[in-house]
Order: C-alpha cells, then structure tokens, then sequence
C-alpha cells in the first residue's frame, strides 16, 4: 500500500483545515487508517483511527471533539477534518495503515504503511 497524505499548510487559531490521504496498492478497506503527528525532537503521537468499515472510529484527548476522522473506501481516501484548530495542533501529519485488529490501533507499532507526511502550522 502506498500512502499520499495532503492537506496541509499555514493557518491561523480557530481556522479549519481538511487532510486527505489517497492510498493505492491492495485494497484499502481491508486496512485500518490512522492519523499521527510528529513535532521536532518528540515522538511520533496518535491523533485519530478509523475502523476498516468507519463505523468506529477514536481519538487523542487533544484532539476529540475538534478532530473528525472518516474514510471513503470507494476512493481509497481517508480524511481529517480539523476545525478549531490551536497553535499547539502544529506538526507533521502522518496517515497510516495498519492489517491489524482496531483494539490498540492508537500505538504507531501497529501499522504496516505510512505516508510522507503534511505540514499544519497554527499561527496564533
């Protein structure tokens, strides 16, 4: 599978932003999707998971209740709609795939693909 995370750019506090990750390669929906975020010097941190049917979906703390996470398996995509977003939502975003099962698909060690990655700056 590969992986092609879009999206991101420069905005300011409280501004929406919408990434997108295409994914070719075997079928998508057999895969659970994650989005993950990496800030210099920190380890990589879960922001978001979606079942392979995007009927169950789970989030970070920091990010549940301002972050919606979704798939459209018919194009291959999965989304992260990102609506208030604060300066400290600052970092690169990852989208994963991951043949494992959903319980536990908050840690990055269970996913198999990653993508390369779109930068989200908040200003403030």
């Amino acid at each position: 599978v590969q992986l092609q995370a879009s999206g991101g750019g420069l905005v300011q506090a409280g501004d929406s932003l919408r990434l997108s990750c295409a994914a070719s390669g075997r079928t998508f929906s057999t895969y659970i999707m994650g989005w993950f975020r990496q800030t210099p010097g920190k380890e990589r941190e879960f922001v978001a998971t979606i079942s392979r049917s995007g009927e169950s979906t789970d989030y970070a703390d920091s990010v549940e209740g301002r972050f919606t996470i979704s798939r459209d398996n018919s194009k291959n995509t999965v989304y992260l709609r990102m609506n208030s977003l604060k300066p400290e939502d600052t970092a690169v975003y990852y989208c994963a795939a991951s043949s494992d099962g959903f319980y536990g698909a908050q840690v990055s060690l269970r996913y198999d693909y990653w993508g390369q990655g779109t930068q989200v700056t908040v200003s403030s």
